[in-house]
């Protein structure tokens, strides 16, 4: 006889600016503010914004910013799910700053190198070229004692994301076979599974082309100077888009953590914790080798963020997508965890959770005990998506923060169903949960739990709509960027140069 015990995980509560404690950023920022208002002097009281593009699409920009320095309202009725923007000032509590001398602009009156740019044939070289012309730009206001940006808004207009999205790579037979190999891999995984491993693991396309998000953010991690980057899908108001409000804040909220700023974090329950994800991802080296390496998320109960790269090891071409590490390279990635937490913060953890999609086998767990034996509490935890479904009565999907107990010996949580703060389930299937598995001395209740309150720790955004927890959504971004970057470890590994 199975049996099933149901339990529903409350929305988790997030610390603002003010004593106000809500799940919901946007309620929450509007009516406490941020975050880092609790760090009083120490806060800056201005977000100083650069801009590099055409001429035409900065003065669009700038619009764009004084629209959401002034407030814009909701279209219609406001919603749970569609609330007014109340200003960038009311709702931070810092001025927006920017102006033409934090801009560069590159086009002029009878010179426009960007079209010059994409007038060429040949793809790659066409691709190449537009990555250059705005890290020229990047490089002129990084290297600025004065009127240096705390943020830069990179303006790409529709003409390069037509000609420039992607870029088939200049690949060797031996990436194509490598590439052949994470395409058969996949497709022997169950179907199920593949829309929502697609968005955080690694595909063959990552692998083949080449992303200009990913190349100007590794450019931008060069330069040691925080990106967002600009659309007209942002800029002009239109069916394709969402409404301006809405636009707003999750603009706004992104902008702000890349400036600098901590938007909210989560109400510490215990013990100082490291939260980490890791994942695998290619990179090239001088040489053209190929090479397959463990990428480390990390992030404080504070929320402070950083990515690092793991050591590399060659990609055989019969290589499964279910990789582990060696003993050694698992130690070795729990020492450098350890090491870049303590830099940041001036101690080490009481609490360490690993969030991983594939089992740890016993090389790893050996590795990462070694390394990890003066922390207190270490977890390793699996997430996979489960084929498992439940079926409420009603119109919706199960709660978010459902957890179900199979003959209490499998645990399945749901991150995505209906939503309490939206009123609505915002999805266009029928939501799949993750089966959490846990090895440590915490049960998978807890394991769940950490995991969907840090499915509320994207500082990207104001949306509350995200499937992954903080520690794997951008898992496949940051490997990305990390590739576009080469085989040096960058000397910035903050996240905020990553999202």
């Amino acid at each position: 006889m199975t049996e099933l015990s149901l339990f529903e995980l409350r929305p988790p509560p997030l610390q603002f600016g003010g004593a106000a404690s809500t799940s919901d950023p946007k309620s929450g920022l509007d009516s406490a503010g941020p975050f880092d208002l609790r760090f009083g002097a120490a806060r800056k009281d201005a977000v100083h914004v650069g801009m590099i593009g055409p001429a035409d699409m900065i003065d669009n920009a700038q619009k764009w910013l004084t629209r959401c320095a002034a407030g814009i309202p909701a279209l219609g009725p406001a919603t749970s799910l569609r609330r007014p923007f109340p200003g960038f000032s009311e709702v931070f509590r810092k001025k927006l700053i920017y102006s033409a001398h934090l801009s560069i602009a590159l086009t002029d009156v009878g010179d426009d190198p960007i079209e010059r740019a994409l007038e060429g044939t040949d793809a790659f070289m066409r691709f190449q070229s537009i990555v250059d012309l705005y890290d020229a730009g990047l490089q002129r206001l990084a290297g600025r004692d004065v009127n240096r940006p705390d943020v830069v808004l990179v303006c790409l207009p529709q003409s390069v994301l037509d000609k420039c999205r992607t870029v088939e790579r200049q690949n060797t037979d031996v990436e194509r076979e490598r590439a052949k190999a994470i395409r058969k891999a996949r497709a022997s995984r169950q179907t199920d599974f593949f829309d929502l491993l697609d968005e955080v693991e690694e595909n063959a396309d990552d692998f083949l082309k080449r992303d200009l998000r990913h190349a100007l953010k590794a450019r931008a991690l060069a330069a040691r100077l925080p990106i967002q980057l600009v659309t007209p899908r942002l800029l002009e108001d239109g069916p394709k888009s969402e409404d301006p409000a809405t636009r707003a804040w999750n603009f706004s909220v992104g902008l702000y953590y890349k400036a600098g700023g901590v938007p909210w974090r989560l109400n510490p329950p215990g013990p100082e914790t490291c939260f980490v994800g890791i994942s695998f991802h290619h990179y090239r080296t001088k040489q053209r080798h190929v090479v397959q390496s463990s990428l480390a998320q990390a992030f404080s109960s504070e929320g402070e963020g950083f990515a690092i790269r793991g050591t590399g090891v060659p990609a055989e071409a019969d290589q499964r997508l279910n990789v582990h590490l060696s003993e050694d390279q698992a130690y070795d990635l729990g020492e450098r965890i350890i090491a870049e937490y303590g830099a940041r913060t001036g101690r080490s953890p009481l609490r360490l959770v690993i969030h991983k999609t594939s089992q740890f086998d016993q090389a790893e767990i050996r590795g990462f005990r070694a390394a990890l034996g003066d922390i207190p509490i270490v977890s390793l935890v699996t997430m996979i998506p489960s084929v498992f479904r439940l079926v409420r009565f009603g119109m919706y999907p199960p709660k978010v923060g459902t957890i179900c107990t199979v003959n209490s010996a499998r645990t399945f949580l749901y991150t995505s169903g209906y939503i309490p703060e939206i009123e609505t389930y915002p999805g266009p299937h029928i939501p799949q949960p993750f089966e959490v598995r846990s090895i440590g001395p915490e049960d998978p209740l807890s394991a769940a739990t950490d995991i969907f309150n840090l499915t509320r720790m994207n500082w990207n955004t104001a949306d509350i709509r995200g499937k992954w927890p903080v520690t794997l959504s951008f898992a496949r971004r940051v490997g990305g960027i990390l590739n576009e970057y080469g085989e040096q470890d960058p000397d910035e590994t903050s996240f905020r140069y990553f999202v």
